[in-house]
C-alpha cells in the first residue's frame, strides 16, 4: 500500500507538459523518494507558509501597531536618563550635598543599569517570551521612579535610579528580537526607524524638558512626570503587544498539543534539546561570547559605544559651555540640545525612507534573491564623516568663541551621523545574527552604556586641560579613524561571517 502511494505521488510530481514516457527515470525518482527522511511527525512546526500565528505572517496593521507601541514604551527608558540632569542642582541643595563626583555619578548610573539589565533580560525574554520581559520592566520602571521621587538622600537616588536603568533597558535590548520576528529584511529599515527614533531622542529631549519643568516645580516632579507618562506607555503595551518570539510561540504550540493528543514525544521545531537552566546559561554567556571574540559584533560594539557616549559628553558640557562662554541662563541652556535634535531628526528620516530602497537596489543590482547584510552599510559609510567634522566645527567655533549658533550646527552634523550610524550598526547586527538579534543587541547597549557612563566622568577634566578645541579635536580624530570601520565591513564582512575560524556556538 506504502509503496501504491508513493507511485501516485511521484507520478503527481512530474509537469503536466511532458506527455513522453519516461520509464528508466522511474526507479531513480522512486530510489530517490524512498532515500529522502520522512518528516518527523512529532516535530511542531507552523502549520503553513502562511500560518497567521507565525509574526512574519501578521497583518500589517498588527505589526506597525506592535512596532509603534513598543517605540513609546522605548522613548521613557533614554528620556530618564538625562532628564534628571538639570534638576541635580537642586537635588544637592536640598540634601545639602555638593560633592561634583556624585552630581555627575547620580545621571550616569542610570546607564550602568543598562550594563547589568541586558545580560540578565535577554535570557528571560528567550526563555519566557519577549512581552512578559516588557511588562515587568515597564512596572519595575515606574516603582523605581517613585522611588526616586520620595527619596531623602542623594544616596538613595543613585540607587534607586541604578535599578530603574537596570529594568527599563528591556525595550532597547530586546526590542531588536521583535523587529526581526515581525519584519523580512526587505522592510526592517522604516521599522528600525521607528524602533531606535526614541533611544536617540529620548536623552536630547531630557535636558530640553527637564530644565523647563525643574525650574518650575522642582527636580522631584521629574520623577512624577516619567511615572505618570510611562504608566499610560505601560498600559498601552498591556492592550496592543503580542508575542512574537518564534521558538516561545512553537513551544507554547507544542504544550498545547501535547495536553490535547497525550503525545508526550512532541518538540518544537525550534527546541535545542537543552533544560531550562542550560539554556540560561547558554544564553546569559551568548552576548559576551558575540561581544569578546565576534569581530564583526566587537568592533561594530566598540565604535557604536564611542559615538554613543559623545551623545552623553554633551549633556555633560552643554551647560557649562554655554552659561560660562554664552551666558545662557538655566532654561534656555536646555534648548541648546535642539541643535542635535534637529539633527537626529533629519538622520532618521534619511535612514528610513532610504534603507530599504537601498538594500532593494543592491539586492537587484547583484542578482541576488536575498539581501547581503553588508547591503545595510552605504548609509554608514556616508554618515561617519559628519562625527568628526561636527566634533571639530563645534569645538573650534567654542573655543574662539564665535556666534552660539556655530557650534549648535556642529552639534546638528553630529547628531544627524549618530542616528544613521547607529541605525545601520543595529541593522547589520540583525541582519548577521538573526535569531540570535537580541543578543547582539544586548552587547551593543551594554559596550554603549559602559561608554556612555564613564565619558562624562572625564569630560570636564579634558577640556580643562585641552580647552574646548583640542579637547573636541581628541575626539574628532578618534571619530576620523573610525570612519574606516563601516567600509571594513562593507569588504570583508562577508568574509569574516563565513569563516569557519569566527564561528561561534552561540
Amino acid at each position: 500500500m506504502s509503496a501504491k502511494h508513493s507511485s501516485s505521488d511521484g507520478e503527481a510530481t512530474r509537469s503536466s507538459t511532458d506527455i513522453t514516457p519516461d520509464v528508466e527515470n522511474v526507479p531513480i525518482k522512486e530510489e530517490k523518494k524512498q532515500d529522502e527522511p520522512l518528516p518527523d511527525p512529532n516535530i511542531v512546526d507552523w502549520d503553513s507558509p502562511t500560518d497567521p500565528a507565525n509574526p512574519q505572517n501578521w497583518s500589517h496593521r498588527k505589526k506597525w501597531a506592535n512596532i509603534g507601541t513598543l517605540a513609546a514604551i522605548t522613548f521613557f527608558s533614554p528620556l530618564a536618563s538625562s532628564l534628571f540632569a538639570p534638576g541635580v542642582p537642586q537635588a544637592q541643595n536640598e540634601f545639602n550635598n555638593h560633592d561634583e563626583n556624585l552630581a555627575t555619578f547620580v545621571v550616569s548610573i542610570f546607564l550602568f543599569g543598562y550594563v547589568a539589565g541586558p545580560l540578565l533580560l535577554v535570557p528571560l525574554a528567550d526563555i519566557f517570551g519577549r512581552v512578559p520581559v516588557y511588562h515587568v520592566g515597564n512596572i519595575g520602571f515606574l516603582i523605581f521612579n517613585v522611588a526616586c521621587a520620595l527619596s531623602t538622600s542623594m544616596e538613595m537616588l543613585v540607587a534607586f535610579r541604578f535599578l530603574a536603568g537596570f529594568v527599563s533597558c528591556a525595550p532597547m535590548t530586546v526590542g531588536g528580537g521583535t523587529i526581526v520576528d515581525i519584519l523580512p529584511p526587505a522592510q526592517r529599515g522604516f521599522g528600525i526607524m521607528i524602533w531606535s527614533l526614541p533611544v536617540v531622542a529620548g536623552p536630547v529631549i531630557g535636558p530640553v524638558a527637564g530644565g523647563f519643568l525643574a525650574a518650575a516645580a522642582g527636580w522631584r516632579w521629574l520623577f512624577w512626570l516619567l511615572t505618570i507618562s510611562g504608566g499610560v506607555a505601560t498600559i498601552a503595551g498591556m492592550i496592543v503587544l503580542r508575542e512574537s518570539h518564534p521558538a516561545v510561540l512553537l513551544d507554547r504550540k507544542t504544550k498545547r498539543l501535547r495536553k490535547e493528543t497525550g503525545n508526550t514525544n512532541l518538540r518544537s521545531k525550534l527546541d535545542q534539546g537543552l533544560t531550562t537552566k542550560d539554556f540560561f546559561v547558554r544564553a546569559v554567556t551568548r552576548s559576551s561570547k558575540l561581544l569578546f571574540l565576534s569581530p564583526i559584533c566587537g568592533l561594530a560594539c566598540l565604535y557604536n559605544g564611542f559615538v554613543y557616549s559623545i551623545l552623553y559628553l554633551f549633556f555633560t558640557t552643554f551647560t557649562f559651555l554655554f552659561s560660562e562662554v554664552y551666558g545662557f541662563s538655566e532654561g534656555i541652556i536646555g534648548l541648546t540640545f535642539v541643535g542635535a535634535g534637529i539633527g537626529m531628526l533629519a538622520g532618521m528620516l534619511t535612514y528610513g525612507f532610504t534603507s530599504d530602497k537601498i538594500i532593494a537596489h543592491l539586492t537587484r543590482k547583484h542578482g541576488l534573491e536575498k539581501a547581503k547584510p553588508e547591503f545595510r552599510l552605504p548609509l554608514a559609510i556616508f554618515a561617519a564623516p559628519f562625527i568628526p567634522a561636527g566634533l571639530f566645527l563645534y569645538g573650534w567655533s567654542a573655543q574662539y568663541r564665535l556666534h552660539w549658533v556655530v557650534p549648535l550646527i556642529g552639534t546638528a552634523l553630529d547628531g544627524f551621523g549618530f542616528t544613521i550610524l547607529l541605525s545601520s550598526i543595529a541593522n547589520y547586527m540583525m541582519d548577521t545574527f538573526t535569531i540570535h538579534a537580541s543578543s547582539a543587541m544586548a552587547a551593543i547597549t551594554v559596550s554603549r552604556s559602559i561608554f556612555g557612563a564613564t565619558f562624562p566622568l572625564f569630560a570636564l577634566q579634558m577640556y580643562a586641560s585641552l580647552g574646548w578645541g583640542w579637547g573636541n579635536s581628541l575626539l574628532g580624530f578618534i571619530a576620523l579613524a573610525g570612519c574606516a570601520i563601516p567600509p571594513l565591513f562593507w569588504f570583508y564582512g562577508e568574509g569574516l561571517r563565513t569563516n569557519p575560524k569566527f564561528q561561534l556556538k552561540l
